[in-house]
């Protein structure tokens, strides 16, 4: 079977949250690519965001919501009997959780838990895939590869609401055991590499855009450690995940992370820098300071998701990074349309 042939089926649409988000717009595109009826709910689009480059306004049916407002968001799910969600609106980054942590925990707890109540309250949606993040485990530095089943806590406001989130969702499998309704699974993946994402204080898009106006760049964390992965292959996990549910499996998390030890910070720049046509300095300090703001090191071990879903990336970390920047240096320095680029890494996917 093809991936996407269980979804096809369904008789509503798959709903995504944050379709206006980096995540979001890979992912709605791979949804149409393969066929499957698709919804987006989500904030207005940022300028230079993928989904701005891309001209996705109006490419599927949507509605821009704040998903703190309960009433709405029930509104829209009530309106389009969606039979799947995958919910990836977020304040997904950890320096601007410490500039906005009350706004970080209501976002991603509060509204996690406005699109839990939505879903069970109409009886089309048989499947939630809810979006964590690699951050959610207890982390002692030991650079341990984290398994589902380890200890959750976070000890910045990002990490600490989605670890929160993960409370959130399994109230709601609790629910579904005791009472009925879909079903919910955690969905936890390593820092997306891919073209378009544009956020700040995220490294690769730091790297392009000091690419692009040729200004020197200093590392902030040179030696922390990430699971690093293509965002298609993150996708593609998610997608495996939540048509395991609608056969009627019950997994409470999957992990999705590279079938290799972590990348640090440095080796990224450093492939990023080779790939890229012009010369850019990077230079690299190390913050005494930055271990209390952000984890050092980070690994998943996915072999949950390998067993069980057959899933296995496609790109290596090493790919991923080189992939990236070379769909930036199409799209900046030869013109080419942000769809083609993002289609031609689609089928990639598809094809392999």
């Amino acid at each position: 079977m093809l991936l996407g042939d269980r979804l096809r089926g369904l008789p509503g649409p798959l709903m995504v949250t944050g379709h206006t988000g980096f995540k979001g717009t890979w992912l709605t595109l791979l949804l149409q690519e393969l066929g499957i009826p698709v919804i987006g709910l989500s904030l207005e689009p940022a300028k230079d965001s993928l989904f701005d480059r891309a001209q996705r306004l109006g490419s599927i049916p949507e509605e821009f919501i704040d998903i703190r407002d309960f009433a709405a968001v029930s509104h829209f799910v009530s309106q389009y009997q969606p039979s799947v969600i995958i919910h990836m609106a977020a304040q997904p980054l950890v320096l601007e959780s410490y500039k906005t942590p009350r706004e970080t925990f209501e976002i991603n707890v509060m509204g996690t838990t406005n699109i839990l109540s939505a879903a069970f309250s109409v009886p089309s949606v048989i499947a939630v895939g809810v979006i964590t993040t690699d951050k959610v485990y207890r982390n002692d530095e030991s650079g341990k590869a984290f398994v589902e089943s380890d200890a959750l806590s976070g000890k910045d406001p990002y990490s600490a609401s989605k670890a929160a989130t993960e409370s959130v969702v399994k109230a709601w499998q609790q629910i579904a055991r005791v009472a009925g309704g879909a079903r919910v699974s955690s969905l936890r993946a390593g820092n997306v590499l891919g073209g378009g994402d544009w956020a700040e204080n995220r490294l690769l898009p730091d790297l392009i855009r000091a690419f692009k106006s040729q200004k020197k760049i200093e590392l902030r964390n040179p030696n922390s450690t990430r699971p690093w992965m293509h965002v298609l292959d993150v996708l593609h996990g998610y997608l495996l995940a939540i048509e395991h549910e609608i056969q009627g499996n019950e997994t409470e998390a999957f992990n999705f992370g590279p079938n290799s030890r972590s990348l640090t910070v440095r080796r990224i720049a450093e492939l990023s820098q080779s790939v890229w046509p012009y010369p850019v300095k990077i230079t690299a300090q190390n913050d005494p300071l930055s271990k209390d703001f952000e984890a050092g090191s980070l690994s998943l071990n996915s072999t949950k998701a390998e067993q069980t879903l057959g899933w296995s990336p496609v790109w290596s970390q090493e790919q991923a990074v080189i992939s990236s920047v070379k769909w930036w240096d199409k799209i900046l320095n030869n013109d080419a349309s942000p769809i083609d680029a993002c289609m031609d890494d689609i089928r990639t996917l598809l094809n392999k």
